[in-house]
């Protein structure tokens, strides 16, 4: 019988993969439980549909991924902070600075967890941050930290 799985089932298939079992094994184990569907022509058909729908929804994704990186390629952010003893800064400038400084000064929106810093920012001058914006998408901004 041909079964589309509905979980992972360990030595019998994966989420979503359509597989031939045993009788038994459907009618018995997999239907009852609802680790798995006939695969009958209803079940396949919504069966592509959800395929086509996930793989619309990532290249939506990759295209904003691809818009925001153009958007930011070759900017500069600017970050005035407060400076401390002796010309250096008080505190440090973190990943959740520069996205608020890239969405007010760019108009573009950032999680501060897909923005990576070489090393930490606790001095006044020039640095350099790569935004991570999907899976081989990344863009690289420069960051200039002034005194307020």
């Amino acid at each position: 019988m041909k079964v589309i799985f509905l979980k992972d089932v360990k030595g019998s298939g994966k989420k979503n993969e359509v597989k031939n079992v045993a009788d038994g094994y459907a009618r018995n184990m997999l239907i009852p439980k609802g680790l798995a569907i006939e695969a009958n022509s209803k079940n396949m058909a919504e069966l592509a549909g959800q395929q086509a729908s996930a793989q619309h929804k990532i290249d939506l994704e990759i295209q904003t991924a691809k818009d925001t990186a153009e958007k930011i390629k070759g900017k500069k952010v600017n970050i005035k902070a407060k400076a401390g003893s002796n010309g250096k800064l008080f505190g440090s400038v973190t990943a959740g600075n520069i996205a608020d400084a890239i969405n007010e000064q760019l108009g573009v929106k950032v999680e501060k967890k897909k923005i990576a810093l070489s090393s930490d920012i606790k001095n006044f001058g020039s640095y350099n941050a790569v935004i991570k914006l999907y899976n081989g998408i990344s863009e690289k901004i420069d960051v200039e930290v002034t005194e307020s």
